[in-house]
């Protein structure tokens, strides 16, 4: 029905496929397409990052830039000022917690795993750095690698995506950065590999991707699905709050298979993740076997 593996961490594993994990977004900057500024001093981010473990979440997804469409990169000494804090302060009120920390920087994810993350969620699917793979391979934290076409500056101007060749330049894309990681040393069983809704794809280009979400599970990862939020749920949805549409895509994100959901809204996903689950067990597995034929 769903693939099941376990994923190993710095310290640990977490197992995957017997139901969905929810990892709650804490944005640690002035200028993120939804929340920026909300939660950029260190203490309203930790106070924030607890009531999300409150609310159900099992991994804390802690990031220091914004990677909005236009937005301006942020220097590594920066960025280490606004993550680093962060992660020490939720550690010290809330140790175990499983924390992921969301950059492209090699040097960011070094002191990241220093500091007690467990996992580097890497959007540009390590190829903004070229340090970060060999580093990957050394410190063998869990990672997410993650689809991306071009940079943020880049995507008012990438050339359109028929509907019908979106899902294969996801998938070959994705099956060429994670035999690169594999090649640098990075174990299979680290990495979770997340489609990138949103990154380098026009709002109608995701709903293909969404629809056959369950394809990249030919490449026998785990998956990882952010539509949180994401403008082409809001827009599709002509809704003042994009909760409703973004409930709807997680659940069409389970259904096809996804182990992660990446959120902003923690508690009503995981009342939408427990639902989803349920329709996903109840499932015959010849309905699987048609939808992935």
């Amino acid at each position: 029905m769903r693939p099941k593996f376990a994923w190993k961490l710095r310290s640990r594993s977490l197992q995957l496929g017997e139901r969905t994990l929810v990892m709650g977004i804490v944005n640690v900057t002035p200028d993120s397409f939804s929340d920026g500024g909300q939660f950029f001093e260190p203490q309203r981010a930790v106070a924030h990052a607890i009531n999300l473990l409150a609310d159900g979440a099992d991994i804390l997804d802690i990031g220091g830039e914004s990677t909005r469409p236009g937005s301006r990169p942020v220097g590594a000494d920066e960025e280490k000022r606004r993550v680093l804090p962060v992660i020490e302060g939720i550690l010290r009120q809330a140790p175990g917690t499983v924390i992921s920390v969301d950059t492209y920087k090699a040097s960011i994810a070094h002191c990241a795993l220093a500091a007690g993350a467990e996992i580097v969620n890497d959007v540009s699917g390590f190829t903004w750095d070229e340090t970060m793979r060999p580093l990957l391979a050394k410190e063998r934290g869990g990672c997410v690698l993650m689809h991306t076409r071009g940079r943020p500056d880049e995507w008012q101007s990438l050339p359109r995506l028929p509907a019908e060749e979106v899902v294969p330049v996801v998938l070959n894309d994705l099956r060429r950065t994670s035999e690169l990681a594999m090649i640098a040393g990075i174990a299979r069983d680290r990495i979770v590999l997340d489609p990138g809704f949103g990154f380098g794809k026009r709002r109608d280009e995701n709903f293909p991707l969404l629809a056959q979400l369950g394809e990249l599970h030919k490449l026998g990862f785990p998956i990882l699905s952010g539509t949180s939020r994401k403008s082409f749920v809001a827009k599709s949805a002509d809704a003042d709050s994009p909760l409703a549409g973004t409930l709807a895509t997680v659940t069409a994100s389970i259904l096809q298979g996804a182990h992660v959901v990446r959120v902003h809204d923690v508690k009503p996903t995981v009342e939408t993740v427990r639902v989803a689950d349920a329709i996903l067990s109840a499932r015959k597995p010849s309905e699987s076997a048609r939808e992935t034929a």
